[in-house]
């Protein structure tokens, strides 16, 4: 969908464009008029040499600016003999409108020129034509400086549209950035979401559906060895309870993004402890205080993400789970004691990976690592 930026920016260039292109045909229009009024005032080309050579130099300096446009030096040559031949018109012919082709030459000219280079040919420009007008009128002073005003005045009008018009350019180019930045932006923000919702679904999954696979597997191997072994509907009921909660984990999953709230980290290690009949002690040091949402949800999925793990690649005798409160940041410590089946590198997994890239985007740290006595996990994140 296109911004309003975007829009606004268009129908300006379609404007411009527009304004642009019935200008274009100003200059020979005018040019024109200079031609048949010297045709028409006296003396006439047919009765002056003088005026002729001034005429055909005319016509031939318009033509060649014209033409020239787009090639530089040539066409400032153009546009300097176009002015001489316009002030010897109007030094001839004081009555005519070869004045007017000083204006088109200096509209030629302003656009090539730029900085203080425009100010000494303006200042000699205007000179020249005072000093034309007031000798072909007999020193009528006032008219020479009527028409040095006003060919300045058009000069400077001219300038002041073409900064306006660069200023308009630098505005159009800083919108185009702008959107091209909020493109990326958004673009990251898609990206950073899929990474978000691909941790959730993650950890949401390894710790939901790991737990009821050891439970379904411990009831398929009592339903194995002893049909009628009393522990067999216990084990059936506590993968009933798993599968239940891992529904209502998905449901708090999908409410993660509007900010609902978690469960706490002590009814996360009660949950943990009935699941896996594991004791599970949860601590708390620092004095307990509310933490903000990034920080708590990162907290709660790692202590989840790390006691799935113990459950997975451990046969723990004993989880503890601490929370630190420091000064400006939060410390969980999440360590089981017990032989380890398997022990995941520190940077090995999808589960280490995401609790890892939690750590990261708050600006925080993760360590895992084996111990002694079995697995830690500390993280350590702003609050």
């Amino acid at each position: 969908m296109t911004s309003p930026a975007l829009v606004a920016l268009d129908s300006a260039r379609a404007q411009r464009a527009a304004v642009i292109r019935w200008l274009r045909p100003l200059a020979p229009l005018i040019m024109g008029i200079v031609v048949w009024s010297a045709c028409t005032q006296q003396p006439s080309p047919t009765s002056s040499r003088a005026v002729l050579v001034a005429l055909v130099a005319f016509i031939a300096a318009g033509v060649g600016a014209v033409v020239s446009i787009n090639h530089t030096r040539t066409h400032i040559g153009f546009v300097g003999a176009l002015l001489a031949a316009s002030a010897a018109l109007v030094w001839l012919q004081p009555d005519g409108a070869a004045v007017a082709g000083i204006f088109v030459g200096i509209s030629l000219l302003a656009p090539l020129l730029r900085g203080h280079l425009s100010i000494p040919i303006t200042v000699v420009a205007l000179i020249s034509l005072a000093v034309a007008v007031s000798s072909a009128r007999s020193g009528a002073i006032i008219d020479a400086l009527l028409d040095a005003v006003m060919v300045g005045a058009f000069y400077g009008m001219m300038v002041f549209a073409l900064r306006l018009g660069e200023a308009n350019q630098q505005a159009e180019r800083l919108v185009e950035e702008l959107e091209r930045g909020r493109a990326a932006q958004a673009e990251a923000a898609r990206l950073s979401e899929r990474q978000h919702l691909a941790r959730e679904m993650h950890d949401l999954l390894a710790h939901s559906l790991s737990g009821l696979m050891l439970q379904l597997e411990g009831a398929r191997l009592l339903a194995a060895r002893s049909p009628d072994d009393p522990r067999l509907p216990a084990a059936i009921e506590r993968a009933q309870q798993l599968g239940r909660a891992g529904l209502d984990e998905a449901r708090r999953a999908i409410g993660l993004l509007r900010d609902d709230e978690l469960p706490t980290l002590a009814e996360l290690a009660k949950a943990f402890a009935h699941d896996h009949g594991v004791r599970c002690e949860y601590t708390v040091g620092g004095g307990e205080r509310e933490l903000e949402s990034p920080a708590r949800l990162a907290v709660y999925r790692v202590a989840q993400e790390a006691l799935t793990n113990a459950a997975r690649h451990a046969s723990p005798t004993l989880v503890t789970v601490h929370l630190e409160h420091l000064d400006g940041s939060v410390r969980l410590t999440v360590e089981d004691f017990g032989p380890r089946a398997a022990t995941p590198s520190a940077g090995a997994g999808y589960g280490l990976t995401g609790m890892r890239e939690r750590a990261e985007l708050l600006g925080g740290t993760l360590d895992a690592a084996p111990t002694a006595t079995g697995f830690r996990v500390t993280l350590e994140v702003p609050a």
